[in-house]
């Protein structure tokens, strides 16, 4: 972090709890209020923004640019993501995967897939979710396990990375291995529901092996409504391995189309393709 024109120090929105803006600056948390001309401008900083402030005043004077934003949870400036993915409890969903997949597509930011809770299934169906994985392992991703902590350390340095992913698949369990000083309260799997209790209040960025890591309630809003269905399709990446031979093709109805010809040719996963189809509003 540095100085700037005017005295104002650049740093780093890390939480915010009601009108206080955490900032770090040179290892330093310094609680900020914002300039009241923000709400006039309808300025609304998130935990992710590089700012400029007064340590002295205590006041955050300006938001720098973000390179991507979140509407929820509120939060910017994402490098990478990992997908928090429970094989049971709550059972492996594709469809919510494949959501947060494309979601991160849209917003350029890296995914890591990380698998949550082997130990909990029998090594035959283990072997059977492991030839779904390998095939995004095929389209480019990152698979992991979350008992793979050196390997999630080397992913963290030098990015900013969000744990998102099914609730109660341990995204906090997740974190208190990585470094047990966190001691972030983690919860039980509702047996009536099959899902998670909610443990997470507050979004906070911490530091981390190099890198930050950001621990958030989930990612609630997963529609796709700001996106065209051109948006959804190119964040599909896998598409852009067959070119079609019709130009802006959306892959739905064309006989001759390159990416129906992988589909058949199994190339291409079948749930995938129909949760594109769900994703662009369009009938299996």
């Amino acid at each position: 972090m540095k100085i700037v024109n005017g005295g104002f120090m650049q740093g780093q929105i890390v939480k915010i709890i009601s009108d206080l803006h955490y900032v770090s600056y040179n290892g330093e948390l310094y609680p900020c209020k914002c300039r009241g001309i923000f709400r006039k401008e309808h300025i609304t900083p998130l935990v992710g923004d590089y700012v400029l402030f007064s340590i002295e005043k205590k006041i955050i004077e300006k938001v720098l640019p973000r390179f991507n934003e979140f509407e929820r949870p509120k939060v910017s400036n994402i490098d990478q993501a990992f997908i928090i993915t429970s094989l049971v409890q709550p059972d492996f969903s594709l469809n919510l995967l494949d959501k947060l997949l494309v979601m991160m597509e849209l917003h350029n930011v890296k995914a890591v897939i990380c698998i949550t809770k082997e130990d909990l299934v029998t090594k035959g169906d283990l072997k059977k979710f492991y030839e779904v994985l390998d095939y995004y392992k095929g389209i480019g991703y990152t698979v992991v396990s979350n008992n793979d902590i050196s390997t999630i350390k080397k992913l963290i340095k030098g990015k900013t990375s969000v744990f998102t992913g099914q609730t109660g698949a341990g995204k906090s369990t997740l974190l208190n291995k990585l470094n047990p000083d966190f001691d972030l309260q983690t919860g039980e799997i509702s047996l009536a529901l099959g899902r998670g209790k909610h443990t997470t209040r507050v979004v906070e960025l911490f530091e981390l092996y190099g890198g930050k890591i950001m621990d958030t309630p989930g990612f609630s809003a997963l529609d796709f409504h700001n996106y065209t269905r051109k948006n959804i399709r190119d964040a599909f990446i896998e598409f852009k391995n067959y070119p079609c031979p019709f130009k802006d093709c959306l892959h739905t109805k064309e006989s001759e189309c390159a990416v129906k010809g992988a589909l058949l040719g199994n190339n291409i996963l079948e749930s995938r393709y129909n949760n594109y189809l769900s994703f662009i509003g369009e009938d299996k």
